[in-house]
């Protein structure tokens, strides 16, 4: 490891001990911590081949003076000259949609290192203070252990009901005053408070144009996922788990990831009353609980056992989407009771149409070069897809990348040739990679 990595790391750690031995405490002097070693080790840290921000500048161009820029950074950031730039706005399609889109916000390299840098002196903090509910945009934490969390508490229960809850345009809605109020309660260090309220006010570059939102925190900087996090830690994670939890009749249990979070109940009435009691709280804060996409679903397999607590049988049960999947309940091989889980339908079209767009803009490269491309493009979809159970959902997509490759392979000349039989001939010779179970997630089953 290099020696600015230990220097960092022996940093952070106090940083953290002493946040966990004292939860109450407001840190008022971290920025003193930063120095050209901490900036230095924030660019290792900071993704290089990303796109530009508005000003330009690539990562091989910083590099040619890059001991001085980070020197001069770092003095503009302690002693309050630090301008922060706007951020350039791209659009990418949200979801599975066609028409919406998902605004980005990209930073400016020198912006990203800054940005890292700050998140390496909050991050120690925050990571003491965060609940276990909690996994979006944390080290050590993934999509699938958010996944797994929320799978075995519901085979637990033997089911229940599903809140889906979805926050609209959180990233958009983001309220300034609330955020700096709950950063204030851990850090009230004037450099680092005052790089977050540029950031907050940077503007944002569309077509030529700046503007500047009155809230939000734009999707794509280095210090948002973080911010997204402290915010939601005080407004949804701590109201649940000390304010809301003690007034049900039974159990629940909430997972977020980011801004995506359902809630598990085994009580319906319990359900019920959250389900209308969160958007009050959320309206208090400055957002808005989008009516048609949020949804209570009863959720409990179809069998003997699966009645309220007068003794009738409740619902038939639902499904719910959580991360790209889609969670129903299902027999085992066994004859158990499983919650299993297949690629959602929006996510599976979305993967789909970008093999078609990859497909045609490269019809015209070597064929060996095309399928390279496309057993990273599969093996990258089967290492977070590749779940037990989800195999169906695999063979269909690694078909349709077939379908997709033939198509335009078919299309790089006039005479479109291209048959079933001669792909099957490309294939023998280009293998696509086959499908892959990477994860094992049937650790619970409830009793049939």
């Amino acid at each position: 490891m290099h020696r600015n990595s230990n220097d960092v790391s022996t940093k952070q750690e106090r940083i953290a001990a002493l946040a966990k031995q004292s939860p109450q405490m407001a840190f008022t002097s971290l920025a003193y911590l930063m120095d050209i070693d901490w900036l230095k080790e924030a660019y290792r840290r900071t993704r290089k081949d990303g796109a530009v921000g508005v000003d330009g500048v690539t990562a091989e161009e910083y590099e040619q003076d890059l001991e001085g820029n980070l020197q001069r950074l770092l003095d503009r950031a302690k002693s309050g000259t630090y301008r922060a730039p706007p951020v350039r706005r791209v659009h990418i399609p949200k979801g599975g949609s066609t028409t919406e889109t998902r605004p980005i916000g990209i930073p400016t390299l020198e912006d990203k290192v800054l940005q890292r840098a700050v998140v390496m002196l909050l991050e120690p903090i925050y990571e003491q203070d965060f609940l276990d509910c909690s996994h979006g945009f944390r080290p050590g934490r993934s999509a699938h252990q958010a996944l797994d969390s929320f799978r075995g508490q519901l085979m637990n229960c033997r089911g229940g009901y599903v809140l889906e809850v979805d926050i609209r345009k959180f990233f958009d809605h983001l309220d300034h005053g609330h955020l700096r109020a709950f950063l204030q309660l851990r850090v009230r260090d004037g450099v680092l408070l005052r790089l977050i309220g540029k950031w907050l006010k940077a503007g944002v570059m569309e077509e030529g144009s700046v503007s500047y939102p009155d809230s939000g925190s734009p999707q794509g900087g280095v210090v948002s996922p973080l911010l997204s996090n402290v915010f939601l830690h005080y407004v949804l994670d701590l109201w649940f788990e000390y304010e809301v939890k003690p007034r049900l009749r039974d159990r629940a249990f909430l997972v977020r990831y980011a801004d995506d979070f359902v809630i598990g109940f085994r009580d319906g009435r319990d359900a019920q009353r959250v389900m209308e009691v969160i958007p009050k709280r959320f309206g208090r804060y400055g957002l808005t609980i989008h009516p048609t996409k949020s949804r209570l679903v009863p959720f409990r397999p179809n069998s003997p056992w699966a009645n309220d607590d007068r003794g009738k049988p409740v619902e038939p049960a639902g499904t719910f989407d959580l991360l790209g999947f889609t969670h129903y309940w299902a027999r085992s091989q066994r004859g158990y009771w499983i919650i299993k889980q297949k690629t959602a339908t929006d996510r599976f079209s979305r993967a789909v149409r970008s093999i078609d767009s990859w497909c045609q803009a490269n019809r015209h490269l070597p064929v060996k070069e095309q399928q390279q491309k496309l057993n990273e493009k599969l093996r990258g979809h089967y290492a977070y897809y590749g779940v037990t159970g989800n195999s169906g959902s695999l063979t269909r997509f690694l078909h349709e990348v077939g379908r997709r490759w033939r198509k335009w392979l078919n299309r790089r000349n006039r005479i479109r040739s291209m048959t079933w039989a001669k792909l099957c001939a490309i294939l023998r010779r280009y293998p696509l990679t086959p499908v892959r179970t990477v994860r094992s997630v049937y650790r619970h089953a409830a009793n049939p």
